[in-house]
């Protein structure tokens, strides 16, 4: 019977053990954890509440010097405990050990970088594509952001984009610093700023640069997120690295998967190693109701290219793209088919973008068989660390815009090498106007604008891949641009007047021409229109539609119009020029 009693102390001791674990991640047992034990000792034995050492402590004080057994500190009152429970032997009453655990010391590691991190205050203008000719009522914004070397500053180019001012201020500190925006990287989500006062720069360390984490290794992030005002810290480890889809730039670079919290705030706030090295800049996290905590982070070679690119150029030139669209060659029929080896791998070029270089040396179904030396396989992948492959588009993007890189195919069973200059690509329907003024032309109140993404997100809102006409969306995704200053035109609104009674319905709808001849973009349409002499403007549009008016009469109408509707001008300034 004193047995089964005994058994069953020890039983809840364990439980006790795993409870101040949990409560306090510390080690300190709690309050309340250690008043649960006399509780249930009491239906042990006298000779089982021996054993346990409660009674014990009684005498171990009297071995105790005179010094000690006066009234003491709570510090010297922590020493005690602490002999007395290494005198025991518990393993479970030894948690109560005032040296911290070592996940403490690494923290410790990481706070004087800290003093880095900088939150940064915007206010922003948006263009207002509806009304062109105006801009949205401003609004403000905060994020984060950290101090590197040559007195700047990084963070993300969504945390300044559209800016009218920014503003920086320092970790306790209670001043604010005009800031300037030296560069923006919109392809790659980073800004690069700097503060004129010298003030600002006192007393900062900035921070340095590890090398590239590996998967699970810990990471850090910093900022100045929703929910208060002062520096937050969250942890996490490296989860996935590979080739992400960087919504802001609506591009896809390498990119970290970790996960530690980032929300709404975080973003340009860094991520350190445990060293205390920045090792990427928080920018975006995954929202959907089956996933939770799962953060994106730009990584140092990302960030680095978009800080050398702007030192040897004095400005942002952007990340280079292979203007090809490519397919897998893992069928083996379709490898024999195309003349391939058993040992030949690549992949197979569908279409080329007409406007970039390599559309004057390559062609539709060539293979790529390597880029820069680097042997492509059939799925698009390239050797990237032990045990990890990665999109060969990572390759590309290491290259700055204006170099050059070797290209070896495969074309009608002969082997081919191109020394080809990248570029930046060009899209029919750029997905940045680049903090530039919407472009808009006004004839006889109808409103010409050129298709752009933050166009169509204005227009049909953040699901605009579903939202926007389909003859839109299929020009957003396949068309290619033909030339570089290719644009697509439309008639984004009608400003109801005497003169276009019947036309009031058209919205958004893209002209094909106008008086018979093609409109390669919104400067030449409105060339056309301006220095027209004969007797009617006539456009045509897609679905079949034509537009109708009187030269004279349309010309003569479009200043009261303006007047009308409070329009400075029929044309915008880029259009005058």
């Amino acid at each position: 019977m004193e047995q089964s009693k005994r058994k069953r102390g020890r039983k809840s001791k364990k439980a006790v053990a795993e409870t101040m674990d949990f409560q306090a991640a510390s080690g300190a047992p709690s309050p309340s954890a250690l008043e649960e034990s006399p509780e249930i000792s009491d239906s042990a034995s006298p000779k089982t509440r021996r054993r346990r050492g409660r009674p014990k402590k009684t005498p171990r004080r009297q071995n105790l010097s005179p010094a000690d057994n006066g009234p003491a500190s709570p510090i010297r009152r922590g020493s005690q405990v602490v002999a007395i429970n290494g005198e025991n032997g518990d393993a479970g009453l030894a948690l109560v050990s005032l040296d911290p655990p070592p996940r403490w010391d690494q923290v410790v590691r990481v706070v004087p970088s800290m003093d880095a991190v900088v939150k940064v205050f915007c206010v922003h203008t948006e263009p207002n594509f509806s009304l062109p000719w105006q801009r949205k009522r401003q609004y403000s914004s905060s994020s984060s952001g950290f101090i590197i070397g040559g007195r700047r500053v990084l963070t993300n180019a969504h945390s300044v984009e559209h800016f009218t001012q920014v503003k920086l201020k320092k970790r306790g500190s209670d001043t604010k610093y005009v800031a300037t925006v030296l560069a923006i990287g919109t392809e790659c989500d980073i800004a690069l700023l700097t503060v004129e006062n010298d003030e600002f720069w006192e007393g900062v360390c900035p921070l340095e640069f590890g090398s590239l984490p590996a998967l699970q290794d810990a990471v850090t992030v910093v900022g100045y997120p929703i929910g208060g005002d002062t520096i937050s810290v969250t942890s996490g480890v490296v989860s996935r690295m590979e080739i992400l889809s960087y919504v802001h730039g609506s591009t896809e670079l390498l990119g970290l998967q970790i996960d530690a919290a980032i929300n709404s705030g975080n973003s340009g706030g860094p991520a350190f190693n445990d060293k205390g090295k920045c090792v990427g800049i928080a920018f975006q996290s995954l929202k959907h109701e089956d996933v939770e905590n799962i953060g994106y982070v730009i990584p140092t070679p990302v960030i680095m290219h978009f800080i050398n690119d702007f030192e040897k150029s004095g400005e942002y030139t952007g990340f280079p793209m292979l203007g090809i669209e490519w397919q897998k060659m893992e069928n083996p029929d379709l490898r024999k088919a195309m003349g391939m080896r058993a040992d030949q791998k690549g992949v197979r070029i569908r279409r080329i973008e007409p406007t970039s270089p390599e559309f004057e040396f390559l062609k539709p179904s060539d293979i790529i068989l390597s880029f820069d030396g680097v042997d492509i396989a059939n799925d698009g992948t390239v050797p990237f660390r032990h045990g990890e492959r990665i999109a060969f588009s990572y390759l590309v993007s290491q290259k700055y815009t204006g170099e050059k890189a070797l290209v070896k195919v495969l074309r009608n069973s002969k082997v081919y090498e191109f020394n080809i200059k990248l570029a930046s690509q060009r899209r029919l329907i750029p997905s940045h106007i680049k903090g530039k003024p919407p472009s808009y032309y006004i004839i006889a109140g109808f409103v010409f604008s050129a298709i752009s993404v933050p166009y169509l997100r204005s227009e049909y809102g953040k699901d605009y891949e579903y939202d926007a006409p389909v003859k839109l969306l299929d020009k957003l995704l396949h068309t290619m641009a033909q030339s570089h200053d290719e644009q697509l035109v439309v008639i984004s609104q009608v400003l109801v007047a005497d003169i276009n009674i019947g036309y009031e319905d058209i919205v958004n709808t893209q002209v094909l021409c106008f008086n018979g001849k093609p409109v390669k973009n919104l400067k030449t349409l409105a060339n056309m229109v301006e220095n027209c002499n004969e007797e009617f403007l006539k456009f045509d549009l897609e679905y079949q539609q034509i537009v109708v008016l009187q030269t004279e009469t349309a010309k003569a109408a479009t200043p009261d119009i303006l007047t009308t509707h409070c329009i400075p001008s029929a044309m915008s300034e880029d259009l005058m020029q």
